[in-house]
This record gives C-alpha cells, sequence and structure tokens, in this order.
C-alpha cells in the first residue's frame, strides 16, 4: 500500500460490519468489498465464526471466493489449483506438490492473507488493517447501544449497495429534511415538511452528536466515524424506536449501507410482518428514492470541488443543515476531504461520469436481493409456485377438453374457474411481485 499521504483519522484501523450473519452462506464462500480491498468472507465446517480473507490465493492470484469449503478437510480451497487453507490462512495442502514438506517449510510464505473478525450484534464485524490485529483486538466495535435485546430492544437487519460514494451516503443520512421529499409517501409527505431546530452537541474527532428537540420529543443524531451514524428517537412514556445504520466505503462511487431499526414497544405486531416483504415494500423503496439523486448529485459536487471549496458550492442557510455542515468540517480537518483510495491505489471519483441507466442505478436485485437470505428465499419459493400454478392451469384446461361429457358438465365449469385462478395468479405473481425483486423505477414526478 503507498502510505505517502497520511490523514489524522485511519480509515483501516477501524470495524466495520460487512453484512448482517443471517445473510450469510455458511456453505458457499461471498465476495465483498470495503475500502477498495476486495475480500472473501466464509466459515470452516467445525467453526461457529465465520473467517475473511483478501480475496487472492496467493499462488497466482485467483479469488478464493470462487473456491468452495471442501468437505472432508472443511478448509477454504481455490478452484484455480486447488490449494487449501484453514481458519488461520495457513495453507495446508497444495496438490501439485511432490514432496508434503514443501508445504510445511513454506507455510509463512504460502499463508493468506486474513483479517480480524467478530460476530455481534447479528453482524459480522471485520478489521481492514491486517498489520494490526492486537491493536484491533483492544478497540471496541462501534455498537448502538439500542440494539440490546436486554433493555427491551427487538430489531431486524438490511443490506444494500449503493450507488455512490461514502462520504455522500454519510452526508445523506445525516440530513433529516430530504425524507419528506425524496421518501415522499415512503417516509414522510411533501406537504407536512418543516423547519428542524437542530443543535450541535458535541464535535470531536471520534464522535458527532447532534440533537433535535420538539413537542412531539427528542431526536439524537449521532455519528461515530468512520461508520456508525444512528438516529434515537424517544416518544415519550419510555417508547424508543431507532434507525441505526453503518455507512460502509466500498470503492470510489460506492458504498454499503448496513442498517438495523430497534424498538421497544409494539414488539409483536412489528414481528408479523415477513422480513422479506418488509425490505421490498419499505427498505427498497427508501432507497430507491434517492439513489439516482445522489449519484448525480456527488458527481456534480466533485466537479466543483476541482474550482472551489465545499462551503463555496453547497448553500446551507438553515439549522436543518448543521449536521452536515459538522460532517463536513470534521472530513476536511481529519481526513484532508478525502477518502484514503491512494492507500489501495485507486483513482478517485473525479473521472467518473454519470451513469444515466435507471436499471443499473436501481438494480434491486444485484444491490439487495442476492445479498438478504429472506429476499433470495422468498423469490425462489415465488417462482416454484409460479411454475406450480402455470402447470395447474395448463394441465387442467387440457385435462377438461378430453374429459367425457358427463363429467365435463358435472366438472368442466369449477376446473375451469380454477385454472383461470391460478393463471390470474401466476400472472400476478409474474408482473406485480417477482419484478419488486429484481427492479422498480422511482420517478419523483408521478409519486
Amino acid at each position: 500500500m503507498n502510505k505517502e499521504i497520511q490523514s489524522e483519522f485511519d480509515f483501516f484501523r477501524q470495524w466495520y460490519p460487512l453484512s448482517p450473519l443471517e445473510d450469510i452462506n455458511p456453505n458457499c464462500p461471498t465476495a465483498v468489498v470495503l475500502l477498495g480491498l476486495r475480500l472473501v468472507i466464509w466459515k470452516p465446517k467445525s467453526s461457529k465464526t465465520y473467517q475473511v480473507f483478501l480475496d487472492q490465493c496467493p499462488h497466482r492470484l485467483a479469488p478464493l471466493s470462487e473456491g468452495r469449503v471442501d468437505e472432508k478437510t472443511g478448509n477454504l480451497m481455490c478452484s484455480y489449483h486447488g490449494w487449501q487453507f484453514d481458519a488461520q490462512g495457513i495453507c495446508t495442502y497444495i496438490p501439485q506438490a511432490e514432496n508434503p514438506e514443501i508445504v510445511a517449510r513454506n507455510q509463512k510464505n504460502f499463508c493468506t492473507v486474513t483479517f480480524p473478525v467478530r460476530q455481534q450484534n447479528d453482524l459480522l464485524w471485520v478489521w481492514p488493517d491486517a498489520k494490526s490485529a492486537e491493536h484491533a483486538g483492544t478497540t471496541p466495535l462501534p455498537l448502538s447501544p439500542q440494539v440490546d435485546a436486554s433493555k427491551g430492544f427487538v430489531w431486524d437487519s438490511f443490506v444494500r449497495d449503493l450507488e455512490y460514494d461514502w462520504q455522500t451516503l454519510v452526508e445523506n443520512v445525516a440530513d433529516p429534511s430530504h425524507v419528506p421529499f425524496a421518501h415522499h409517501k415512503v417516509q414522510g409527505i411533501r406537504e407536512q415538511a418543516v423547519p428542524i431546530p437542530m443543535n450541535i452537541e458535541k464535535a470531536a474527532v471520534n464522535l458527532i452528536e447532534a440533537v433535535i428537540e420538539r413537542s412531539s420529543g427528542r431526536t439524537t443524531i449521532t455519528f461515530e466515524p468512520p461508520c456508525r451514524l444512528e438516529y434515537a428517537i424517544s416518544l415519550g412514556s419510555g417508547k424508543q424506536l431507532g434507525i441505526v445504520t453503518y455507512c460502509i466505503p466500498v470503492s470510489p462511487g460506492r458504498s454499503r449501507i448496513v442498517a438495523q431499526f430497534p424498538i421497544n414497544f409494539a414488539k409483536t405486531i412489528y414481528g408479523l410482518l415477513p422480513r422479506w416483504l418488509e425490505h421490498i415494500i419499505i427498505r427498497n423503496p427508501l432507497l430507491d428514492g434517492d439513489m439516482i439523486l445522489l449519484h448525480q448529485q456527488e458527481r456534480f459536487f466533485e466537479q466543483k470541488k476541482l474550482v472551489e471549496s465545499w462551503k463555496a458550492a453547497y448553500k446551507l442557510p438553515t439549522s436543518a443543515d448543521r449536521l452536515v455542515i459538522e460532517f463536513r468540517n470534521w472530513f476536511e480537518k481529519y481526513c484532508d476531504g478525502h477518502l484514503p483510495w491512494n492507500e489501495v491505489e485507486i483513482t478517485s471519483l473525479q473521472n467518473s461520469n454519470i451513469n444515466d441507466s435507471r436499471t443499473v442505478l436501481l438494480d434491486r436485485y444485484k444491490q439487495h436481493t442476492q445479498h438478504c437470505s429472506s429476499c433470495r428465499g422468498a423469490l425462489m419459493v415465488i417462482q416454484r409456485l409460479q411454475a406450480v400454478l402455470l402447470a395447474y392451469s395448463t394441465i387442467t384446461i387440457s385435462g377438461v377438453a378430453i374429459l367425457p361429457d358427463p363429467l365435463r358438465v358435472k366438472l368442466g365449469l369449477t376446473l375451469i374457474i380454477t385454472a383461470l385462478l391460478s393463471l390470474a395468479a401466476c400472472t400476478w405473481l409474474k408482473l406485480w411481485l417477482v419484478p419488486k425483486f429484481y427492479f422498480v423505477d422511482y420517478v419523483h414526478a408521478k409519486k
């Protein structure tokens, strides 16, 4: 890594959640990108804990995420030449080795790059600096005090990849005033937008805290760099709900959001809605609402920054903008206004063009469904149900045609009606429900 340019804040010596644990397939290696580093998540057969390696086999740099977990050894096998690695990243087997001692003598040379991991609050955490594992062991996770069952909270988790940068994601989540407009009728209504009286309570290198006081209750917004940004909303009488987001820097122009939604009341009702249904009717539409806005906005912003400061590029006159201002000041002061892409030899966003393809920017399958165990499972069941309904309607209609006349008169109408209902249900699934796992256009002018 090239570390010629240093900032006061080290993005690599931090804990990041990669995914909700329930969404990781324990039987198959999973690729993920963090801070430009291509990583692989996998689980040894005999272990309860996932491991995270650099997604490169030391032999010929093939991606280990295309490998498999060997049934006999439980180790990670590279699919290019069959090299195997245990939970510590040590090479245990080379099929091409003429003498087994080659492996034993060169274990340090042949090992993979491994990263410290933890599993807590239903999330898999990684420390993306392999050289500071000891420091990782003494650094606490950026956990939310709201994601705590002992305090009476329940929660669910959500993950989605986004077509805009980490700094844009943080800035967007830190800005509550966009909600009734960008998320009209999903979370808020334009006509009910009001001024937001926000005060900054704390501002330091490791914490920014803002408070919104209203007659309906108090909202505390906490940013614990580089990733935890959460809302703690007090509704009075001890009722609390929260929005806990972890903003993950993936690469220039791309980020990932890992979110949890704790609540300490109406817990029975909260659990009635299936997780996958909540994702397709609430969570994904919410992120669809500002995806295109933010993708284009950040590119305009990067062009402006070439000739002027962010303070000149933005016009931020209201109290609602205070947390955005505080974040931008923090980013300039402690990070020199940029992420450490130079350290992993990646070019910045400034040369990136705007992507005008709505199907790419709002690709729910690539950004969410393929990562979410609940949505993947629901989609598989729905597709099988489609096949059953179509087969039933086809067979029933064909069968009625060859029935003897007495039976056709007696059963024909009933069978045809059930066949048509099956066909209608199949059509509804195909045209309305299934697309919600893949792509739903979001046009603000039509909302």
